[in-house]
């Protein structure tokens, strides 16, 4: 496989799992009195939108989408339930996502750095953006800390 396929699916399946595991922790915090709702919100919208964009890059470039398996999504789904039924408070959710920007945040820099010189500059664009992404988000959540 070549680096802008990498790329751009490893992008797409991040996006596509920040779908996933934010759409289920606004569900599981929905009856509850959290403040940090609104941000999950915007973050969905975001991880929506470079779904889109990622799509439309896999689209032009003529590469084939990879879901994450079955497995996957319910794991991810039982820790997120699991942990919000120990505490579902602002400060624990916060806790959670910033780890997983730091976490994502991580991966996707080595990614940049791995095909820095070799990926088409749209999907280069794209991850710097996904990146970005996760610096403003782990900044926004600080004070939930």
């Amino acid at each position: 496989m070549n680096k802008n396929n990498e790329l751009l699916l490893y992008i797409y399946e991040n996006a596509s799992m920040g779908v996933k595991s934010t759409t289920t922790l606004i569900r599981t915090i929905n009856n509850k009195d959290n403040k940090i709702k609104k941000i999950l919100e915007d973050e969905l919208k975001k991880y929506e939108s470079f779904v889109k964009d990622s799509e439309k890059l896999l689209k032009k470039y003529k590469v084939e989408k990879k879901e994450k398996g079955f497995i996957a999504d319910i794991s991810s789904y039982m820790g997120i339930k699991m942990e919000m039924l120990k505490d579902n408070s602002d400060a624990r959710v916060a806790d959670m996502l910033t780890k997983g920007f730091t976490m994502g945040n991580l991966d996707i820099t080595k990614k940049i750095d791995m095909y820095e010189k070799d990926a088409d500059k749209d999907i280069l664009n794209l991850a710097k953006k996904l990146l970005n992404f996760g610096e403003y988000n782990i900044e926004l959540l600080k004070p939930y800390l």
